[in-house]
Protein backbone atom coordinates (compact mmCIF):
# COMPACT_ATOMS: atom_id res chain seq x y z
CA UNK A 1 0.00 0.00 0.00
CA UNK A 2 1.15 3.53 -0.79
CA UNK A 3 0.25 6.22 1.76
CA UNK A 4 0.72 9.89 0.93
CA UNK A 5 0.23 11.94 4.08
CA UNK A 6 0.09 15.76 3.96
CA UNK A 7 2.81 15.75 1.30
CA UNK A 8 4.44 19.05 0.36
CA UNK A 9 7.21 19.41 -2.23
CA UNK A 10 8.73 22.80 -2.99
CA UNK A 11 11.19 24.12 -5.53
CA UNK A 12 12.38 27.37 -4.04
CA UNK A 13 9.26 29.27 -3.06
CA UNK A 14 7.06 27.31 -5.48
CA UNK A 15 4.96 24.51 -3.99
CA UNK A 16 4.64 21.84 -6.70
CA UNK A 17 2.63 19.74 -4.24
CA UNK A 18 0.75 21.33 -1.36
CA UNK A 19 -0.49 19.17 1.53
CA UNK A 20 -1.50 16.22 -0.67
CA UNK A 21 -2.94 13.08 0.92
CA UNK A 22 -3.76 9.83 -0.91
CA UNK A 23 -4.18 6.15 -0.04
CA UNK A 24 -3.36 3.82 -2.93
CA UNK A 25 -4.38 0.27 -2.08
CA UNK A 26 -2.71 -2.76 -3.59
CA UNK A 27 -3.92 -4.59 -6.69
CA UNK A 28 -5.44 -1.60 -8.49
CA UNK A 29 -4.69 0.74 -11.37
CA UNK A 30 -4.76 4.39 -10.35
CA UNK A 31 -4.91 7.36 -12.68
CA UNK A 32 -3.39 10.75 -11.90
CA UNK A 33 -4.99 13.33 -14.17
CA UNK A 34 -4.15 17.00 -14.63
CA UNK A 35 -2.73 19.56 -17.02
CA UNK A 36 0.99 19.90 -17.65
CA UNK A 37 2.56 21.48 -14.57
CA UNK A 38 -0.22 20.37 -12.22
CA UNK A 39 2.11 18.24 -10.06
CA UNK A 40 1.57 14.73 -11.47
CA UNK A 41 5.21 14.07 -12.41
CA UNK A 42 6.47 15.56 -9.15
CA UNK A 43 4.18 13.22 -7.22
CA UNK A 44 5.49 10.18 -9.11
CA UNK A 45 9.08 11.23 -8.44
CA UNK A 46 8.35 11.53 -4.73
CA UNK A 47 6.57 8.15 -4.73
CA UNK A 48 9.58 6.54 -6.42
CA UNK A 49 12.06 8.13 -4.01
CA UNK A 50 13.71 10.38 -6.59
CA UNK A 51 12.59 13.47 -4.64
CA UNK A 52 12.57 13.95 -0.89
CA UNK A 53 9.47 15.35 0.83
CA UNK A 54 9.65 18.91 2.14
CA UNK A 55 6.66 18.23 4.37
CA UNK A 56 4.50 15.27 5.29
CA UNK A 57 5.56 11.77 4.32
CA UNK A 58 5.23 8.98 1.77
CA UNK A 59 5.08 5.40 3.00
CA UNK A 60 5.24 2.26 0.88
CA UNK A 61 4.36 -0.90 2.78
CA UNK A 62 4.60 1.18 5.98
CA UNK A 63 8.16 2.35 5.29
CA UNK A 64 9.53 5.65 3.92
CA UNK A 65 10.71 5.31 0.34
CA UNK A 66 13.44 7.97 0.17
CA UNK A 67 16.93 6.49 0.72
CA UNK A 68 15.38 3.07 1.29
CA UNK A 69 16.88 0.52 -1.17
CA UNK A 70 14.75 -2.30 0.24
CA UNK A 71 11.53 -0.47 -0.68
CA UNK A 72 12.90 0.85 -3.98
CA UNK A 73 13.44 -2.74 -5.13
CA UNK A 74 9.63 -3.03 -5.17
CA UNK A 75 9.10 0.16 -7.21
CA UNK A 76 9.75 0.75 -10.92
CA UNK A 77 9.32 4.29 -12.22
CA UNK A 78 9.10 5.09 -15.93
CA UNK A 79 9.36 8.88 -16.52
CA UNK A 80 7.79 10.70 -19.43
CA UNK A 81 11.21 10.73 -21.13
CA UNK A 82 12.85 7.30 -20.66
CA UNK A 83 16.55 7.15 -19.80
CA UNK A 84 18.99 4.50 -20.96
CA UNK A 85 22.70 3.85 -20.54
CA UNK A 86 24.57 5.74 -23.29
CA UNK A 87 24.92 3.76 -26.54
CA UNK A 88 23.25 0.70 -25.00
CA UNK A 89 20.98 -1.83 -26.65
CA UNK A 90 18.08 -3.73 -25.10
CA UNK A 91 20.19 -6.77 -24.32
CA UNK A 92 22.64 -4.63 -22.35
CA UNK A 93 19.83 -2.72 -20.60
CA UNK A 94 18.21 -6.01 -19.57
CA UNK A 95 21.47 -7.06 -17.91
CA UNK A 96 21.64 -3.64 -16.23
CA UNK A 97 18.11 -3.96 -14.83
CA UNK A 98 18.78 -7.54 -13.75
CA UNK A 99 21.69 -6.28 -11.65
CA UNK A 100 19.50 -3.67 -9.92
CA UNK A 101 16.21 -5.51 -9.41
CA UNK A 102 16.25 -8.99 -7.78
CA UNK A 103 12.75 -9.56 -9.19
CA UNK A 104 13.83 -9.07 -12.82
CA UNK A 105 12.60 -11.99 -14.92
CA UNK A 106 14.57 -13.01 -18.00
CA UNK A 107 11.68 -15.26 -18.98
CA UNK A 108 9.30 -12.31 -18.78
CA UNK A 109 11.72 -10.15 -20.78
CA UNK A 110 11.97 -12.72 -23.58
CA UNK A 111 8.17 -13.06 -23.66
CA UNK A 112 7.68 -9.30 -23.95
CA UNK A 113 10.35 -9.04 -26.64
CA UNK A 114 8.29 -11.48 -28.70
CA UNK A 115 5.28 -9.15 -28.43
CA UNK A 116 6.99 -5.88 -29.36
CA UNK A 117 8.68 -5.39 -32.77
CA UNK A 118 12.10 -4.34 -31.44
CA UNK A 119 15.64 -5.40 -32.33
CA UNK A 120 17.41 -6.74 -29.24
CA UNK A 121 20.84 -5.63 -30.49
CA UNK A 122 19.98 -2.22 -31.99
CA UNK A 123 21.19 0.87 -30.16
CA UNK A 124 18.20 2.32 -28.34
CA UNK A 125 19.33 5.88 -29.17
CA UNK A 126 18.69 5.16 -32.89
CA UNK A 127 15.09 4.11 -32.23
CA UNK A 128 12.04 6.33 -32.70
CA UNK A 129 10.33 7.92 -29.71
CA UNK A 130 7.60 5.29 -29.77
CA UNK A 131 10.10 2.43 -29.98
CA UNK A 132 12.11 3.87 -27.09
CA UNK A 133 8.90 4.00 -25.05
CA UNK A 134 8.28 0.34 -25.93
CA UNK A 135 11.82 -0.54 -24.85
CA UNK A 136 11.33 1.21 -21.51
CA UNK A 137 8.01 -0.57 -20.96
CA UNK A 138 9.54 -3.98 -21.71
CA UNK A 139 12.27 -3.34 -19.15
CA UNK A 140 9.86 -1.99 -16.52
CA UNK A 141 7.39 -4.86 -16.88
CA UNK A 142 10.22 -7.41 -16.84
CA UNK A 143 11.11 -6.21 -13.35
CA UNK A 144 7.71 -7.55 -12.26
CA UNK A 145 7.51 -4.70 -9.74
CA UNK A 146 5.06 -4.61 -6.90
CA UNK A 147 4.49 -0.94 -7.71
CA UNK A 148 4.72 0.36 -11.27
CA UNK A 149 4.72 4.15 -11.73
CA UNK A 150 4.16 5.39 -15.29
CA UNK A 151 4.34 9.00 -16.46
CA UNK A 152 2.43 9.53 -19.74
CA UNK A 153 2.59 5.78 -20.35
CA UNK A 154 0.89 5.87 -23.76
CA UNK A 155 2.79 8.80 -25.21
CA UNK A 156 4.30 7.91 -28.59
CA UNK A 157 2.62 4.49 -28.83
CA UNK A 158 0.47 3.60 -31.81
CA UNK A 159 -3.10 2.30 -31.21
CA UNK A 160 -2.05 -1.36 -31.42
CA UNK A 161 0.74 -0.94 -28.87
CA UNK A 162 -1.61 1.00 -26.57
CA UNK A 163 -3.99 -1.95 -26.55
CA UNK A 164 -1.12 -4.33 -25.85
CA UNK A 165 0.09 -2.19 -22.93
CA UNK A 166 -3.41 -1.96 -21.43
CA UNK A 167 -3.77 -5.74 -21.68
CA UNK A 168 -0.40 -6.26 -19.98
CA UNK A 169 -1.27 -3.89 -17.15
CA UNK A 170 -4.62 -5.56 -16.57
CA UNK A 171 -2.94 -8.97 -16.68
CA UNK A 172 -0.44 -7.87 -14.03
CA UNK A 173 -3.15 -6.50 -11.75
CA UNK A 174 -5.45 -9.49 -12.12
CA UNK A 175 -2.54 -11.82 -11.42
CA UNK A 176 -2.02 -10.04 -8.10
CA UNK A 177 1.50 -9.11 -9.09
CA UNK A 178 1.42 -5.33 -8.94
CA UNK A 179 -0.24 -1.99 -8.37
CA UNK A 180 0.04 0.62 -11.14
CA UNK A 181 -0.10 4.41 -10.92
CA UNK A 182 -0.42 6.16 -14.29
CA UNK A 183 -0.10 9.92 -14.75
CA UNK A 184 -1.77 11.47 -17.80
CA UNK A 185 -3.58 14.58 -18.95
CA UNK A 186 -5.93 12.42 -21.01
CA UNK A 187 -9.00 11.19 -19.11
CA UNK A 188 -10.31 9.23 -22.09
CA UNK A 189 -7.12 7.18 -22.24
CA UNK A 190 -7.48 6.12 -18.61
CA UNK A 191 -11.25 5.66 -18.41
CA UNK A 192 -11.46 1.98 -19.34
CA UNK A 193 -8.28 1.09 -17.47
CA UNK A 194 -8.30 2.67 -14.01
CA UNK A 195 -10.01 1.50 -10.84
CA UNK A 196 -9.67 4.97 -9.32
CA UNK A 197 -8.72 8.45 -10.55
CA UNK A 198 -7.33 11.53 -8.79
CA UNK A 199 -7.51 14.97 -10.43
CA UNK A 200 -4.55 17.20 -9.55
CA UNK A 201 -4.56 20.95 -10.11
CA UNK A 202 -1.83 23.40 -9.04
CA UNK A 203 -0.39 20.92 -6.59
CA UNK A 204 -3.70 20.02 -4.96
CA UNK A 205 -5.98 16.99 -5.27
CA UNK A 206 -9.43 18.24 -6.31
CA UNK A 207 -11.06 14.81 -6.65
CA UNK A 208 -10.06 11.29 -5.68
CA UNK A 209 -12.46 8.38 -5.96
CA UNK A 210 -13.03 5.01 -7.59
CA UNK A 211 -14.39 5.12 -11.12
CA UNK A 212 -17.26 2.94 -9.94
CA UNK A 213 -18.29 5.48 -7.29
CA UNK A 214 -17.87 8.42 -9.66
CA UNK A 215 -20.05 6.82 -12.33
CA UNK A 216 -22.59 5.07 -10.12
CA UNK A 217 -24.30 8.16 -8.75
CA UNK A 218 -24.20 10.55 -11.71
CA UNK A 219 -26.30 10.29 -14.86
CA UNK A 220 -26.53 12.08 -18.19
CA UNK A 221 -30.14 12.75 -19.13
CA UNK A 222 -31.55 13.70 -22.52
CA UNK A 223 -35.21 14.68 -22.43
CA UNK A 224 -37.63 16.43 -24.81
CA UNK A 225 -41.21 17.73 -24.45
CA UNK A 226 -43.88 18.69 -26.97
CA UNK A 227 -43.59 22.23 -25.61
CA UNK A 228 -40.30 23.49 -24.17
CA UNK A 229 -40.86 23.87 -20.43
CA UNK A 230 -39.40 26.22 -17.86
CA UNK A 231 -36.34 24.67 -16.24
CA UNK A 232 -38.00 25.01 -12.82
CA UNK A 233 -39.87 21.74 -13.49
CA UNK A 234 -36.64 19.89 -12.66
CA UNK A 235 -36.35 21.39 -9.17
CA UNK A 236 -37.11 18.03 -7.59
CA UNK A 237 -33.88 16.62 -9.05
CA UNK A 238 -30.28 17.20 -7.99
CA UNK A 239 -29.21 18.82 -11.28
CA UNK A 240 -25.51 19.62 -11.58
CA UNK A 241 -25.59 20.85 -15.16
CA UNK A 242 -28.27 21.77 -17.69
CA UNK A 243 -28.39 23.09 -21.22
CA UNK A 244 -30.88 23.35 -24.06
CA UNK A 245 -30.21 22.31 -27.63
CA UNK A 246 -33.32 23.15 -29.63
CA UNK A 247 -36.15 21.08 -28.19
CA UNK A 248 -33.71 18.72 -26.44
CA UNK A 249 -32.70 19.36 -22.83
CA UNK A 250 -29.47 17.85 -21.53
CA UNK A 251 -29.05 17.35 -17.80
CA UNK A 252 -26.41 15.95 -15.48
CA UNK A 253 -28.26 14.58 -12.46
CA UNK A 254 -26.94 13.07 -9.26
CA UNK A 255 -29.02 10.32 -7.65
CA UNK A 256 -30.43 6.85 -8.17
CA UNK A 257 -31.27 6.05 -11.79
CA UNK A 258 -34.68 4.54 -10.99
CA UNK A 259 -35.76 7.59 -8.96
CA UNK A 260 -34.63 9.99 -11.69
CA UNK A 261 -36.48 7.98 -14.33
CA UNK A 262 -39.69 7.91 -12.26
CA UNK A 263 -39.54 11.67 -11.68
CA UNK A 264 -39.05 12.44 -15.38
CA UNK A 265 -41.81 10.07 -16.52
CA UNK A 266 -44.31 12.00 -14.39
CA UNK A 267 -43.49 15.12 -16.43
CA UNK A 268 -44.81 13.47 -19.61
CA UNK A 269 -41.82 13.80 -21.96
CA UNK A 270 -42.05 12.77 -25.60
CA UNK A 271 -38.49 11.45 -25.34
CA UNK A 272 -36.33 10.52 -22.36
CA UNK A 273 -33.02 8.70 -22.19
CA UNK A 274 -30.63 8.19 -19.28
CA UNK A 275 -27.05 7.49 -20.28
CA UNK A 276 -23.85 6.76 -18.34
CA UNK A 277 -21.51 9.77 -18.46
CA UNK A 278 -17.89 9.50 -19.50
CA UNK A 279 -15.22 10.13 -16.89
CA UNK A 280 -14.44 13.43 -18.60
CA UNK A 281 -18.07 14.52 -18.35
CA UNK A 282 -18.16 13.57 -14.66
CA UNK A 283 -15.17 15.77 -13.90
CA UNK A 284 -16.64 18.62 -15.94
CA UNK A 285 -19.89 18.53 -13.96
CA UNK A 286 -18.22 18.09 -10.58
CA UNK A 287 -15.75 20.91 -11.22
CA UNK A 288 -18.54 23.24 -12.31
CA UNK A 289 -20.26 22.66 -8.97
CA UNK A 290 -17.09 23.58 -7.08
CA UNK A 291 -16.50 26.66 -9.23
CA UNK A 292 -13.61 25.41 -11.36
CA UNK A 293 -13.31 25.69 -15.14
CA UNK A 294 -12.61 22.20 -16.47
CA UNK A 295 -11.18 23.49 -19.76
CA UNK A 296 -8.76 25.72 -17.88
CA UNK A 297 -7.63 22.88 -15.62
CA UNK A 298 -6.98 20.25 -18.30
CA UNK A 299 -6.06 22.44 -21.27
Amino acid sequence: MIEVINLTKKFGNFAALDNVSLDLKEGRIYGLVGANGSGKSTLLRVLSGVYMCDGGEVLIDNEPVFNNPKIKEKVCYLPDTPHFVHQSNLKEMAAFYEGIYPSFSKERFDHLMSMFPLDLNAKISTMSKGMQRQAALILSLSVKPKYLLLDEAFDGLDPVMRKVLKALLIEGIEGGEMTAVIASHNLRELEELCDAVALIHKGNVLFNDTTESLKGNLHKVQVAFSRIPDMSIFEGLNVLHSEKSGSLINLAVRGEKEEIEAFLNKLGPVFCEILPPTLEEIFIYELEVTGYDFNEILS
